[in-house]
């Protein structure tokens, strides 16, 4: 019998405990529906862009390891919407004459954002065509220039140059690869269609799920 009764209680206490323990129901009502595996969904797809994107750029050392070209200056070898690949440089001094690289604007500064929603207008891609170590300063200065610019060399005017050419601390990286057309994407989501078409698409998710369509009554 005391064993008996040992066991009776050991029962009730484990269906007590279970019982505290099993979620309430309207907590699996939440977990089984599909708007939340829609907000996991997005977050894990979130989470592995975001992983992707500071793992592109620890691997390739530079800031904007992913860009898309926005202007039709580098024409024919890259083209508006083309996706292309940044590595960062150490030592600028690796930067070679006709390497193509990305660099701020003289006079800029880009303030950190989320991947692919910060504003790099004033980011550009130009080739290098001469570069020179100034000793005075311990810098080298680039002298860049467009391919579809037939007029000539860039002149750049501000702080961080000399003699039109542009110092080393305005250096992005050097272009590595390139896609083409893939960065008609990220370029469309900026504009003010993209983010209406974004913002249209979320507003009809969530009226799929939450507004009940009327079934039709059957005799």
């Amino acid at each position: 019998m005391l064993f008996k009764d040992c066991y009776r209680n050991y029962s009730m206490r484990k269906q007590l405990l279970a019982k505290h323990l099993r979620p309430p129901l309207d907590l699996l009502h939440i977990l089984r529906s599909e708007y939340t595996k829609l907000i996991v969904l997005g977050m894990i797809i979130f989470a592995f862009d975001f992983g992707v994107w500071f793992g592109l750029r620890v691997g390739f050392r530079a800031q904007y390891p992913l860009l898309a070209v926005a202007s039709w200056s580098m024409e024919p070898t890259l083209t508006r919407g083309d996706m292309i690949l940044v590595q960062g440089v150490l030592d600028a001094g690796e930067i070679n004459v006709r390497d193509i690289i990305v660099f701020r604007k003289p006079g800029t500064t880009i303030p950190f954002n989320l991947p692919f929603t910060s504003d790099t207008s004033e980011l550009i891609v130009h080739r290098v065509v001469k570069k020179i170590y100034n000793e005075n300063d311990g810098k080298w200065y680039f002298q860049t220039q467009g391919d579809a610019n037939k007029g000539g060399p860039d002149f750049w005017h501000g702080d961080e140059t000399w003699g039109g050419m542009l110092s080393e601390t305005l250096l992005i990286g050097r272009v590595v690869s390139w896609v083409p057309w893939v960065g008609h994407i990220p370029l469309f989501i900026r504009t003010p269609a993209g983010m209406f078409v974004v913002v249209l698409l979320i507003l009809i998710i969530l009226f799929i799920e939450f507004i009940p369509i009327p079934e039709k009554e059957t005799s």
